[in-house]
């Protein structure tokens, strides 16, 4: 397929994604945020999708890339970490944006700590994939590429 007509997806990761590999393997695995972005690029190829993966600490910095997202992304894949259970501000970024979002987490956090139940993500994104470890992002990648008909 020509790269002009792929789809662009925004990969976007939340605190301490950039920690992978290195905290707490048995929940997160060994696999570090630079081969996940590996990982990802080959899995979107394979999609005829065109990634951009990113990630940032600051609850901040998250609501402008994802503005960004919409403004120059199809889609948004988003794993917000703990900001999903605190965050009004994320929500208020997602429910603002026009392209779909996709939530994904690497464990699944409704079987994990109590305070890791309250999910405010859930009620204004497109879809979620959760406990696959790195195999989210692929099945995340799969639904995307269906959502934007790529």
């Amino acid at each position: 397929m020509n790269s002009s007509v792929r789809k662009k997806v925004m990969i976007l990761g939340g605190p301490n994604l950039s920690r992978l590999g290195q905290r707490e393997p048995e929940i997160y695995g060994k696999t570090s945020w630079e081969e996940l972005s590996g990982l990802c690029s080959e899995w979107a190829n394979s999609l005829d999708l065109n990634v951009e993966f990113l990630q940032d600490d600051g609850e901040g910095a998250l609501v402008g890339l994802i503005h960004q997202a919409d403004d120059q992304f199809d889609g948004l894949i988003l794993n917000a970490a703990a900001y999903t259970h605190t965050s009004v501000a994320l929500r208020d970024a997602v429910s603002a944006v026009s392209i779909p979002v996709v939530e994904i987490h690497l464990s699944n956090p409704s079987s994990r700590e109590e305070f890791r139940q309250k999910n405010l993500l859930s009620g204004v994104v497109e879809a979620g994939v959760f406990g696959f470890g790195t195999q989210s992002y692929r099945l995340a990648l799969e639904g995307m590429a269906e959502l934007l008909g790529a």
